[in-house]
């Protein structure tokens, strides 16, 4: 029987210590053979069914989220699916929204002008829901200093003055167990902690749909696509295949192979795989007098004041981010006790 680390090295092999899953994931051996088959079938004239590659993805996602394949959209783009929501709202509704959360998520509320966007700090962000308040909007895990939201007490507010909620969990899917049923909507792009080539992404919408309408929906929209190829839709996708965006084909090729690891490896022990390695990196910094963005229980470590030196880790083979002024380090499955101690010794001069 294949063990985590077993299945971890045969799928990884980093050339540096690569500390940047929260800007974007390595690709597995598996993804990137799925790659390479799906791009030379396509040069010979011998293309493979990539669309049942889109559907294995979209059940493996829903499987990792705890909801039916049937309440999943498959797309490209967080923004995207954001800009749906933000369609649906009736002029003048309440939008409550965490300070400084990932523009993806937030910026198309605010394109609306007709809507009433309300932020407030993310510790607040419950005890802010008030009566009149249409949707509560938060990231599961905040990109810039990986803070985790009190979903269950935002739920509860929310439900309390029968607002929705919308989650998205782009930098918590892969390591954090969601309960996406708990939600009305849930988006993600999967090439960050799931590990998926870019373009693919996922929202989970409730069985009637959210109240959404398929504003760009095309062919690939219809309860039998390849009969909806001319002119209007006659009948749209009775799930939330609906509100597909035509696919990036060879992205969900390999994408379905990703999140079939992350599926195998199991998210609880990438969790705490993940959190080991991130509370070992806290320590560190505690013993060279530095404090990160208080974040306890996720694999995002921020760091106030240390932004200047990205540039010069790199150039040492560490790879990581400068995010808010802050130096951003993201620990995932295929990253290591000595990544985190060379990340410490190199900071420490």
């Amino acid at each position: 029987m294949e063990t985590f680390e077993s299945l971890v090295r045969a799928e990884f092999a980093p050339k540096n210590t690569y500390l940047d899953t929260a800007s974007l994931g390595l690709l597995p051996a598996r993804t990137v053979r799925a790659l390479r088959t799906a791009v030379d079938a396509a040069a010979t004239g011998r293309p493979t069914d990539m669309f049942a590659d889109v559907e294995a993805a979209r059940a493996s996602f829903a499987r990792l989220m705890g909801v039916p394949g049937r309440r999943v959209a498959a797309g490209a783009s967080v923004a995207v699916y954001t800009g749906l929501i933000a369609a649906a709202l009736p002029e003048g509704a309440e939008v409550l929204t965490p300070e400084g959360d990932f523009s993806s998520l937030v910026n198309p509320f605010h394109v609306r002008r007709d809507l009433k966007v309300r932020s407030v700090p993310l510790e607040q962000l419950a005890e802010a829901v008030r009566p009149g308040t249409a949707l509560v909007v938060v990231s599961a895990a905040q990109s810039s200093d990986g803070r985790i939201a009190d979903l269950p007490a935002i739920r509860a507010a929310a439900r309390e003055h029968g607002a929705r909620t919308y989650v998205d969990a782009s930098q918590a899917a892969g390591w954090l167990d969601l309960d996406a049923d708990a939600h009305d909507y849930v988006s993600a792009v999967a090439f960050k902690w799931l590990l998926c080539p870019r373009g693919v992404a996922f929202l989970v919408v409730p069985d009637d749909l959210g109240g959404l309408s398929p504003l760009f929906a095309g062919w690939v929209a219809g309860e039998r696509p390849w009969d909806s190829c001319y002119g209007p839709v006659e009948e749209l996708a009775h799930s939330a295949r609906r509100f597909d965006e035509s696919p990036a084909l060879f992205s969900y090729t390999g994408g379905r192979r990703s999140l079939e690891l992350v599926e195998e490896l199991g998210v609880g022990a990438v969790r705490a795989h993940d959190l080991a390695l991130a509370e070992r990196f806290r320590t560190g910094l505690a013993s060279l007098g530095h404090e990160p963005v208080p974040a306890p229980g996720s694999p995002i470590v921020s760091v106030p004041g240390l932004g200047h030196r990205q540039s010069e880790l790199s150039e040492a083979g560490i790879e990581l981010s400068a995010r808010a002024g802050n130096l951003r380090a993201a620990f995932h499955l295929y990253n290591t006790p000595a990544d985190v101690d060379r990340l410490l010794d190199v900071l420490a001069g």
